[in-house]
């Protein structure tokens, strides 16, 4: 499977006030950036449960998400942790990616859901 470049990461967090403490210290300790501090779980836990942070540089963002409408939320996701430069970090798993974008109306998300399909043999 050839790797597909994105501008963005996807991140799904509980949307409680202890835990998007951690998610701002986390941003802070890579990011000096004084727009962190208006990530709110208050947002997090409303009608449109997601917000979007643009790092300084400008080069990428990060979606940060409690849910995805009503189809998903982050209790839902089901991961795998993998080692990331000695760091276990969750991950959805190939199959929950694939229950993530199958049904999507952009096309790409539909292409990546094919091919997750066959790289991983999963059964729809």
């Amino acid at each position: 499977m050839a790797p597909r470049a994105t501008q963005d990461l996807d991140i799904f967090v509980a949307a409680d006030e202890e835990n998007i403490g951690q998610l701002r210290a986390a941003l802070r300790s890579v990011f000096d950036d004084p727009e962190i501090a208006g990530i709110s779980s208050v947002d997090l836990a409303g009608e449109y449960p997601a917000i979007q942070y643009v790092p300084p540089s400008g080069t990428f963002h990060i979606d940060i998400l409690s849910r995805l409408g009503e189809a998903f939320r982050f209790e839902d996701i089901e991961v795998e942790e993998r080692l990331v430069e000695g760091i276990r970090v969750p991950v959805a798993t190939p199959r929950m990616l694939f229950l993530m974008k199958k049904d999507t109306v952009r096309p790409q998300d539909r292409a990546d859901a094919d091919r997750l399909r066959r790289q991983f043999n999963i059964k729809d």
